[in-house]
């Protein structure tokens, strides 16, 4: 659990307990009139209880987000690793390793060549990724797998018009 999220429990414990406690007092005190009880019970949820909880409610908010960014993140560190230390890598061991979908094995890679971390290509209809020298994958006006002609298909990113392969430079 990450700090925010923990934060965010604290002070929603907190604000319920001093509403508990403020909600106690209010109707334990026999000195205290329906007005002022009214009154006290107002202030108490506006000015303490209110701010807490909310605060918190933010923060468990904010630290679930917080905690899937770095779940994605780590997803891509695992993926990037795999890939540049064994050279090539076939997707289905990839989706085994990650237990992911190929569509987001997909969305990985390209979230990786978005960063610039990663150079490389890809073989989908063999479902096998590459780790490549961006120098060399650069001077490629040729497809290693067919021959065919690379073109430019975004950033970052070339693919073969006749088999497919796309290839990644960062």
């Amino acid at each position: 659990m990450n700090l925010n999220r923990l934060a965010g429990v604290v002070l929603v414990v907190v604000g319920v307990l001093v509403g508990v406690l403020a909600v106690a007092w209010v109707f334990t005190n026999s000195d205290l009139e329906v007005p002022a009880r009214i009154l006290g019970l107002a202030l108490a949820l506006i000015v303490l209880v209110a701010p807490l909880v909310g605060a918190g409610v933010y923060l468990l908010a904010f630290g679930g987000q917080q905690a899937r960014e770095q779940v994605e993140a780590a997803r891509q560190r695992k993926l990037l690793n795999m890939v540049q230390t064994r050279g090539q890598v076939r997707l289905d061991d990839v989706a085994l390793e990650l237990q992911l979908p190929r569509d987001q094995i997909k969305n990985l890679v390209y979230d990786l060549v978005g960063l610039g971390v990663f150079s490389g290509y890809v073989k989908w209809d063999e479902g096998v990724l590459y780790s490549s020298d961006a120098q060399h994958l650069r001077q490629l006006q040729k497809c290693p797998n067919c021959g065919g002609e690379i073109t430019l298909s975004g950033k970052g990113v070339a693919s073969c018009r006749f088999c497919g392969t796309e290839f990644f430079l960062s």
